[in-house]
Formats: C-alpha cells, sequence, structure tokens
C-alpha cells in the first residue's frame, strides 16, 4: 500500500550511500540519489512496495533491492529496467543498543549465560546485513529489559561458532567451563547454543554430569532479533527462570512450544530433537513427554514424575573423557557395504547404524557386519523411524545382525546415541562392556516403554493444548498425562 507522504523535492534530495549495492543496480541508484535508509516506493508491474533501503551484504547476489517494510519485514525486489523507484524521505537505521545501567541485586539468583555462537539475544547489523550477538550485560538487558528482574545475569563468551560446527571435543570443554561456573557459586547456568546440533549438545552434557545438583539450560533462537517473529526474548527469559529458580537438576533444552509466545516446553536433553529447519517450535522429545512447560509468566508447571531435583554442589562432578572416532552410518536401499567397510578401514573404534523400521539393514550389509566383529567394533543399531523401540528379534534379518555382533539401542535417537557412544568409548573399548553402558538407561536416555500419550504429546500442535495445560494445573496429579 503507498503512502500520503509527500514526496522529497528535487532540492531536499541528496545523493545517498548505496551501501552493498554492486553492479548496474548500484549504479542507478548513484544516478537517481537513492540508497541506504532512503525512504521509497518500489513499483513493480501490478505490485507496490513502500519501505527503507537496507543495505546488502558483500556475499549477496546482484541485482535485488532489500526494503524493511512497515511490518518490520525485510523484502527483497529484484530490480528490473520497468522497474520504478520513488524516494519520499530518508530515514537512518539505529544498529546499537542503547546504554542501561545493571547493578547486581541482592536478593535474586546469580545465573551465567555461556554464549557458544548463538544469537539468542541480537541485533542486526544494518552495515552488512549480519546479525550481531547481544552479549555484554549492558546489550542483553537493553535487549530483553525482563532479564533486569528476573535474575543477575552474567554472559561469558567461550566460543563464537556456528553450530555446525562443533566437534565432540567442546562438548568436553564447554562441561568444564559450566562446572567452573557452579564451583563458583552459580544458582544455575545457560548455554546459548545454535539450534542446529543443539541436541547433540544436551545430550554430550548429560552424560557428562554426575550427581548433577542445579539446572543446565540449552538455550537458542529460530529467528533473529531483526525479525518481529523472533523467539530468543521469551526463550532466554524463561531459560532464565529455570536457571535460577527451579527446582531442576538436569540439562534441558528451553524451545518454544507452540507458534505463538504463550509458553515453552523444557525438554530433556537426551530425548529431544530439532524437527522443523525454521518453525518457533522446532523442538520435540521424542517417544516421551516433555519434563515441563513454562508459560509466558513463567509459571512452570512439571509433567512428569522423575524430574531430578535440585541437590548439592560439591557432590557434583564432570566425567569429559571421550573418544570421537565414531561414525553414525544412516542405511537406506542400495547402500554398498563399502561404507561400512570405509569405516574400518579409517579405523573407527564405533559405528550407530540408523536401520529401517525395527533396526534393519539388507543383507548385503553382513560381511562388513561380520569384518567389524572380527576387528571388535562395537555397532549400536537405532531406527530411522525416531519413535519406537529397535527389535530385532522380531524378524530373521534381525536375528542375523544380533549373530553378526550388531547390540539393539532401545529406543535411543540417533544424536543421543552418537552422543553416547563417543562417551562410552572414552572409558572403554571393550566390545561387552561397550554394549552394557550403552543398553543402560543413565540420563533419561532409554526409557521403559513408550507412553500411549509420548507420541507427540504436549508438543505445541494438538488441538486443545490450552485446555489439557489448564487440566494439569488445576489438578495435576489426576491429569498428569494430560487424560
Amino acid at each position: 500500500m503507498l503512502s500520503d507522504k509527500k514526496d522529497l523535492s528535487k532540492k531536499q534530495k541528496q545523493t545517498r550511500d548505496p551501501m552493498g549495492y554492486k553492479g548496474k543496480l548500484r549504479k542507478r541508484l548513484e544516478i537517481e540519489k537513492v540508497g541506504v535508509w532512503s525512504q521509497v516506493r518500489v513499483k513493480k508491474g501490478d505490485a507496490n512496495y513502500e519501505g527503507v533501503i537496507l543495505p546488502r551484504s558483500e556475499h549477496t547476489s546482484e541485482g535485488y533491492l532489500v526494503l524493511k517494510v512497515d511490518t518490520g519485514y525485510n523484502v527483497g525486489i529484484k530490480i528490473t529496467d520497468d522497474t520504478t523507484i520513488e524516494e519520499y524521505g530518508y530515514k537512518e537505521g539505529k544498529y546499537k543498543l542503547p546504554d542501561v545501567d545493571v547493578k547486581f541485586k541482592e536478593g535474586l539468583p546469580n545465573v551465567t549465560l555461556l554464549g557458544t555462537g548463538g544469537t539468542v539475544a541480537s541485533r542486526l547489523d544494518y552495515r552488512t546485513g549480519a546479525v550481531l550477538p547481544a552479549f555484554t550485560p549492558e546489550e542483553l538487558f537493553s535487549a530483553v529489559p525482563e532479564l533486569i528482574d528476573i535474575c543477575n545475569l552474567t554472559p561469558k563468551k567461550i566460543y563464537s561458532l556456528l553450530s555446525e560446527n562443533f566437534q565432540p571435543e567442546y562438548w568436553a570443554k564447554t562441561a568444564e567451563a559450566v562446572m567452573k561456573e557452579f564451583e563458583s557459586g552459580t544458582n544455575g547456568v545457560i548455554i546459548g547454543h545454535g539450534t542446529d546440533t543443539m541436541s547433540y549438545t544436551g545430550s554430550a552434557l548429560s552424560f557428562m554430569f554426575q550427581n548433577q545438583a542445579a539446572p543446565i539450560v540449552i538455550v537458542g533462537s529460530q529467528r533473529s532479533s531483526d525479525r518481529p517473529s523472533s523467539d530468543g526474548p521469551l526463550n532466554i527469559i524463561n531459560a532464565s527462570t529455570i536457571a535460577g529458580y527451579v527446582d531442576l537438576a538436569e540439562t534441558v533444552v528451553c524451545m518454544h512450544g507452540g507458534t505463538n509466545d504463550s509458553y515453552n516446553l523444557i525438554h530433556r536433553g537426551t530425548r529431544v530433537r530439532k524437527m522443523h529447519s525454521s518453525r518457533r517450535d522446532a523442538f520435540r522429545t521424542l517417544s516421551d513427554i516433555p519434563l515441563g512447560v513454562i508459560d509466558a509468566n513463567q509459571k512452570v508447571t512439571f509433567l512428569k514424575d522423575d524430574v531430578k531435583r535440585r541437590g548439592d554442589i560439591s557432590d557434583m562432578w564432570v566425567d569429559t573423557k571421550i573418544d570421537p572416532k565414531v561414525a553414525m552410518l544412516y542405511f537406506y536401499p542400495g547402500m554398498d557395504p563399502d561404507m561400512l567397510h570405509s569405516v574400518i578401514d579409517n579405523e573407527y573404534h564405533g559405528v550407530i547404524f540408523i536401520g529401517t523400521g525395527l533396526g534393519h539393514v539388507n543383507t548385503d550389509m553382513y560381511p562388513a557386519l561380520e569384518r567389524a566383529q572380527e576387528e571388535e567394533i562395537p555397532i549400536c543399531i537405532v531406527v530411522e523411524p525416531l519413535y519406537g523401540f529397535t527389535n530385532l528379534r522380531v524378524y530373521e534379518t534381525g536375528r542375523d545382525m544380533l549373530a553378526r555382533g550388531v547390540f539393539e539401542g532401545a529406543n535411543m535417537i540417533p544424536c543421543t546415541a552418537y552422543a553416547k557412544m563417543i562417551w562410552t568409548l572414552g572409558h572403554t573399548r571393550d566390545v561387552k562392556e561397550v554394549e552394557k553402558i550403552m543398553t543402560t538407561n543413565i540420563a533419561g536416555e532409554i526409557t521403559d516403554r513408550e507412553l500411549n500419550k509420548g507420541y507427540m504429546l504436549m508438543q505445541g500442535v494438538e488441538p486443545g493444548l490450552n485446555d489439557i495445560l489448564k487440566l494439569v494445573d488445576q489438578n495435576p496429579k489426576e491429569h498428569r498425562w494430560g487424560i
């Protein structure tokens, strides 16, 4: 919709900087004296756009004009010869967060936020188009002012990594950094983490912490702070509440439970997986239900009875012995056994195999399985459907796999099994002992059975979810499972 604002007169127009734009479009902007921060109307065919021109990153393609429109979203418009661009104003963008006076308050819990590279709270640098993490206390409290009255939050950056660049050794270093904070007297620790591999880190830390006595909350943001739909503020507010106040002593992931800002789900670190590439409610607890719900008013409702409660920090310790030489293979129809032979040739010490159905691979894989058995390389099978248990005793193929040394991973999800194998092999290379540890429930990664309500229950997509939560709140024992 076009604005009724008056156009700038020719005398008012000045040469604008077309910051970041290249090629033919840059020349056109220079000729028309239109550039970054110009308020413009763009007409292309029957489509009309109105907004502020934003800078372009040097790595983006030529020919597209980026506008921030009144809805708060950024749109890219392919500029052609018949496209008109009309300037009606100028409004320079601000990307620096305002300073606030941060003072520790007596009576509030002390919480540490360890940053690893995620942008759970952030600001947009319009010069480059990049999202910059808000990480000093001043920046965090300016970006999310509600934090000031929740806790004394101390941010510390330990890495600046995209989550796909996380290596197993970073899990160990992160665990050691967390333990150092607990030894220094913090009430709880938040780990700001990119969402793509958050589940791996949650699983690894769950195995590394022994006698965990306080909450470790892993949190991130699916959408950056320059978008009106950013989920970061509520995520970090609720994560801070859990870390500072909640009677919980587990490693958990706290992310949006629905598409609006009404609540977060508290997921056990060993049972959670990212199930959507971009939705705000991307994280799901698989084959179980979340530990709890925390709403927009920071009220917590536990959904399970086996939540581990806070204890004495002096009893807590961290075990970071790992062996990263673990491969994860995803079986598919037509998979060449050379894939497994290559893993053996490269002297991997363990394998997580993701099998079809109840945990199967084809018979062509048998010679490679036999070779792994001979060379004492443990192979744990988990299921490709993600929900449900492995069971190699139903069909002949499964029994043949058992005879060739493969063992069942129960209902561990693949990322958890992978992290657990790395941690297990850090303690023993004995195949039988590896199987014993891998098939023993240590941190909630294996359940005795799959609850009949554990398939997508309380995960933000079911009809009537709010009514279920009200029932839980009114009578938590009777309606513990949302029945």
